[in-house]
């Protein structure tokens, strides 16, 4: 379950379905992800064929990426079973 989000904009369109804080032709592909992270209890269950799920490191070790478009990407990591700071980035 996801638990907590960063980006304000993401946790308007998961709660609420608004666009107005998200690439809106990117709605589809993140309704999908944020549907799958939802459900997910680790990690892992985020490693679907096509989004390109890994490890972050450095800094952002223990957080997890999956490729949404382009240079943007969808964050997390995990508090037991619960996702948390869940975030949305363009990645230069």
């Amino acid at each position: 379950m996801i638990r907590t989000f960063r980006h304000k904009g993401l946790q308007a369109f998961f709660e609420t379905g608004s666009k107005a804080g998200i690439q809106p032709h990117q709605a589809a592909r993140l309704r999908r992800q944020l549907a799958r992270l939802d459900l997910a209890k680790t990690a892992a269950d985020m490693n679907v064929p096509g989004w390109g799920m890994h490890a972050l490191t450095g800094a952002l070790a223990g957080r997890y990426a999956v490729s949404v478009s382009g240079n943007w990407r969808l964050t997390f990591g995990f508090n037991g079973k619960d996702a948390v700071l869940v975030d949305y980035h363009d990645y230069h």
